[in-house]
């Protein structure tokens, strides 16, 4: 559930997302450091989600702060987070190591995933193609 941008060689910004298992779809993201504090603002976005199971690594944040009867932990169970993480550092040049498209702003990161979870969307999709034909 998390993915590293690197800001600058001194601050690293952590995106840490929430992903629904059953359609793939990114349901929410927090911007921030490596940490519990971070984790937790994420799931405040999510915990109305009563019967949600929570699949995660081992980060120990993550053992902090979901409940453990909702709360499964194994590699197994997360291919689909490592494989939008990847698509996401695919697709946008920010999100990669060592790139010269990188903006300092967290509201710029912030926007950048908005636009990009807006136009990934495949109910979006036609209109993005109907608006390119005008």
């Amino acid at each position: 559930m998390r993915c590293g941008i690197l800001l600058s060689q001194k601050n690293k910004l952590w995106v840490i997302k929430a992903l629904d298992k059953r359609t793939g779809r990114t349901i929410a993201w927090e911007l921030g450091n490596r940490n519990t504090k971070t984790f937790k603002k994420l799931y405040d976005k999510v915990k109305h989600l009563k019967k949600a199971i929570f699949y995660t690594d081992t980060w120990e944040a993550f053992a902090k702060v979901l409940p453990t009867k909702r709360h499964v932990i194994g590699k197994r169970y997360t291919n689909e987070i490592e494989r939008d993480n990847s698509n996401t550092r695919h697709h946008l040049a920010r999100f990669t190591c060592r790139t010269k498209v990188v903006s300092q702003k967290v509201d710029m990161v912030d926007s950048t995933l908005k636009l990009w979870q807006a136009l990934t969307m495949y109910s979006n999709v036609f209109l993005i193609q109907a608006f390119q034909r005008c």
